[in-house]
């Protein structure tokens, strides 16, 4: 055997090896091993922009290095990016319909001018999201604000990684969603 094809059977091996490593860890509860099965979760989702996508890795970066509240923050910034550009996927003509006065012409306009409360609320009058679904993603913002200003929230692993795992379903539902 070549020097290379020695090289590249242990560089396999090793992977493989770390593969059912972070596989036997995972199961313990404060395992950062666990954070390995978020990024399969992560894989299954589609039609997310490049934006989306980068503010979702920013969080599993931060999980991975025990930021846990800037997770926080980053997977909600992903999260609402989807959302904007969900709720002006048809030109914000339903916004417009519920909001009349909302004088955003684009996403970025909105984002500038209009509340992620009123975001999430106005995702519900334009049928996007149902009521209980409203009340969650009411929670998970106010959730994001704990871990964006001082206070006495301080999530771990556990609440982390079950904060960016419920943007993702929700993301998910969502996507099959039409104005």
């Amino acid at each position: 055997m070549r020097d290379r094809d020695v090289l590249t059977e242990w560089i396999g091996k090793a992977r493989a090896f770390e593969q059912e490593a972070h596989q036997i860890l995972s199961i313990h509860e404060a395992a950062p091993s666990r954070v390995v099965l978020l990024p399969d979760t992560y894989h299954e989702l589609s039609n997310l922009s490049i934006r989306q996508d980068e503010l979702f890795r920013q969080a599993l970066r931060c999980i991975e290095n025990g930021l846990f509240r800037a997770a926080h923050v980053m997977a909600w910034a992903g999260f609402m990016d989807f959302l904007e550009q969900k709720l002006a996927s048809d030109g914000l003509k339903a916004v417009r319909r519920k909001r009349p006065r909302w004088n955003a012409s684009t996403v970025e306009e909105l984002r500038e001018s209009v509340a992620e409360y009123q975001l999430i609320e106005v995702s519900r009058d334009v049928r996007l999201c149902g009521k209980g679904p409203t009340k969650t993603l009411l929670g998970l913002l106010s959730k994001r604000n704990e871990c964006a200003h001082p206070s006495d929230y301080d999530p771990g692993l556990n609440e982390s990684l079950g904060y960016v795992s419920e943007l993702l379903k929700r993301i998910r539902l969502l996507q099959t969603k039409q104005l």
